[in-house]
């Protein structure tokens, strides 16, 4: 009998155990490895920032579900990964010794990169529930006290979708408390231009989103290299495209959520020769690691190249629908291992998204996720806004009941008119 390990339960990490479940069955053990108890579903955290979601909406026990499907969970954090002899040694003094190893770990938030950044400094965060609970507390003062408002992304951060979300749900939050004209926005990004996602832009994304800040009266600042965050004022310079600085800008704010910078988790960093100079795993096209065979990595925490070098770095976002290809290949790899047969699956990296505005939304379609691409669609609508609701409904539903299906083929391209991404 195999012992298969997955550490971390996120989005990519709680449909591994359920989807390695249904293929191996009884023959094999399943265990995750989480230091969390709960899983949260990371895409509604801006709504709980502006308290339009509370935390028991979005999360569920991880033990209780995982349990229903025969899956063992130890809620710990894992330490050290001893890679050569594939033992995981956990805080509590306590080992665990695996036959393979799923990181879906997700990033580390390196807030240290920018002095004064995070919520233990004086920018905001909705990466994390908990950061986006504290946002929450945050803005309750703020609209008690109105005053300027700062939404964006660090220098070297690769999700850029969730600021933007944020910056449209603050303005449509706002414009329902019928107190909009109290706050002046800016949104402060690291991409080169509006829209460009970390993707090198997504059909019409730039005049799109660059239209929509416009109409909603949000002022903009791109390739800004964010340096220092004191109380009340950001230190940002503006640079062009040979990555001179071309303005210097100290930006007055009462409340600022800004995305950071991703790095890998300590214990998958320590690893030698398993990751990247910025701790994301280094995997192969089946999405195992080159040096050690039986680790495999799917989700935020794997090693992709940037779409394009950019004046201020930026990363390449993972988006559900890729993470969910991505482990979807580590599955078929891993039982084909157990088989005895020779592991082939390759993921499929295309991304669809649908992105929250308040009260509108944005989706975009690209195939592949790294230009050049056979298909580049971006569309506004009501109905993106709707259907992100319902998503949310759906997926913690689909892990309340353990499901091994491909969430985000099934509802998304379904909602979109399309059978299949090819």
């Amino acid at each position: 009998m195999a012992h298969i390990v997955i550490l971390g339960a996120g989005t990519g990490g709680m449909p591994a155990a359920y989807e390695m479940k249904a293929a191996v069955g009884k023959k094999h053990e399943v265990t995750v490895i989480n230091e969390k108890k709960d899983f949260q579903f990371v895409p509604s955290n801006p709504w709980v920032a502006v308290g339009w979601r509370e935390r028991k909406d979005i999360s569920i026990p991880i033990e209780k579900y995982l349990n229903k499907r025969k899956i063992n969970f130890i809620n710990q954090r894992v330490d050290k990964i001893d890679a050569s002899n594939s033992k995981l040694e956990l805080d509590n003094g306590e080992s665990v010794d695996y036959d393979y190893l799923i990181i879906a770990t997700g990033p580390r938030l390196a807030f240290e990169e920018v002095e004064g950044s995070g919520p233990e400094g004086f920018t905001e965060s909705i990466c994390v529930t908990d950061h986006a609970e504290v946002a929450w507390a945050k803005y309750q003062k703020l609209l008690e006290n109105p005053g300027p408002i700062v939404i964006g992304a660090m220098p070297f951060a690769s999700c850029f979708g969730p600021a933007y979300e944020f910056a449209f749900i603050v303005d449509a939050d706002l414009r329902k408390r019928k107190i909009r004209d109290k706050f002046p926005m800016t949104y402060v990004t690291s991409e080169p231009y509006i829209g460009h996602l970390g993707l090198g832009g997504v059909g019409d994304s730039k005049s799109m989103l660059e239209s929509e800040l416009r109409n909603h009266h949000i002022n903009w600042i791109t390739n800004a290299k964010t340096t220092k965050v004191e109380k009340g004022k950001m230190f940002t310079d503006e640079l062009n495209a040979a990555g001179e600085t071309i303005k210097q800008h100290e930006i007055d704010f009462d409340f600022a959520m800004m995305l950071p910078a991703f790095k890998g988790v300590d214990a998958v960093v320590a690893v030698p020769d398993l990751c990247n100079p910025r701790g994301f795993v280094i995997v192969d096209e089946l999405h195992r690691n080159p040096i050690y065979k039986n680790i495999y990595s799917a989700g935020v925490c794997i090693a992709i190249p940037p779409v394009e070098v950019t004046p201020v770095p930026t990363g390449t976002p993972k988006t559900g629908y890729m993470i969910e290809s991505m482990v979807t290949a580590i599955v078929h790899n891993i039982a084909d291992e157990l088989a005895d047969k020779t592991p082939s699956t390759t993921a499929t990296w295309n991304a669809i998204c649908l992105a929250d505005m308040g009260d509108t939304g944005a989706a975009f379609v690209a195939i592949p996720q790294i230009p050049p691409r056979n298909v580049a669609w971006f569309k506004k609508g009501k109905w993106v806004h709707l259907a992100k609701i319902a998503f949310e409904k759906y997926f913690i539903r689909k892990m309340k009941k353990g499901t091994s299906e491909p969430l985000y083929e099934k509802y998304i391209l379904k909602l979109l008119g399309i059978e299949k991404l090819e």
